[in-house]
């Protein structure tokens, strides 16, 4: 009969490890141009997904995209013509610096120290001080 030691290595062989990242999908903007204005239609849903305020996700945009924007319930107006691949540049940067910790996981959130705002990680412990961008 093997140990118990042996069974446990020969099971983490075996199942296939998910990653952080490989967990965490961020999904597709659904963008839609309309005249000069471009319409994100799964605003809400990608604030939900990246657990973030939608209000924060929306500020960020329009500081990045410098253009004035507006939420109209689950949707999000920018003024200008945005592709979709430019939009889902935008959302991976913004998931990089304000989602996933150092260590690669995307279990983080915001808190206030010493008037800093900081992203603090669930899974390390880790925190790290962020910009704040109001």
């Amino acid at each position: 009969m093997q140990d118990y030691e042996t069974l446990l290595k020969r099971a983490e062989q075996k199942i296939a490890r998910a990653s952080a990242h490989e967990r965490f999908e961020m999904p597709d903007a659904v963008v839609s141009n309309q005249g000069n204005m471009t319409v994100v239609v799964n605003f809400a849903e990608l604030a939900r997904t990246l657990r973030r305020e939608a209000k924060h996700l929306m500020k960020y945009l329009t500081r990045e995209m410098a253009v004035p924007g507006d939420m109209q319930g689950a949707r999000a107006s920018f003024q200008g013509k945005f592709s979709k691949d430019q939009l889902q540049a935008k959302l991976q940067k913004y998931a990089n610096e304000f989602v996933f910790c150092a260590c690669g996981k995307p279990d983080t959130e915001f808190v206030r120290e010493d008037r800093l705002l900081k992203l603090k990680c669930q899974a390390c412990g880790v925190k790290r001080v962020i910009r704040d961008i109001g």
